[in-house]
């Protein structure tokens, strides 16, 4: 359930962003944007949120940690945007900006968002990992 609700947290975060800056200020369709939403929040709430920011370093360590993964999630972010989006406009070069400020945005809000997973979507994983050591 926890997982649940950070998976729709992380939706709207991203759905807000994607909206404001792709579809006010770049004329991407709602429904372009929703699809681009639904790909980015899926994709990197797995490998960014789970996997990398749960195991680029000691559970003791969530800046080294946060730091990696957010890096990792504008990099995934920024390619994401960029590559759905000109599949689903035919735009390659014209993404590229609305990408790019999407990405940094995102990443931003990111940053917060591991430290609501850390401490409230997968508390005992960091303890287990803390106790195995």
């Amino acid at each position: 359930m926890r997982h649940l609700l950070a998976l729709a947290i992380k939706f709207v975060m991203v759905t807000a962003v994607l909206l404001l800056v792709m579809t006010v200020g770049f004329d991407v369709s709602f429904v372009n944007t929703l699809l681009i939403s639904l790909a980015l929040t899926a994709l990197s709430y797995a490998m960014g949120d789970i996997m990398i920011f749960l195991n680029a370093g000691s559970p003791e360590n969530q800046s080294t940690r946060n730091t990696v993964a957010t890096f990792v999630d504008f990099v995934m972010a920024f390619l994401t945007i960029w590559l759905i989006g000109w599949l689903l406009t035919g735009q390659n070069f014209e993404m590229v900006t609305p990408a790019l400020l999407s990405a940094l945005v995102i990443s931003g809000g990111e940053w917060f968002f591991h430290l609501y997973v850390d401490r409230s979507v997968v508390p005992e994983y960091n303890n287990y990992k803390a106790v195995k050591r």
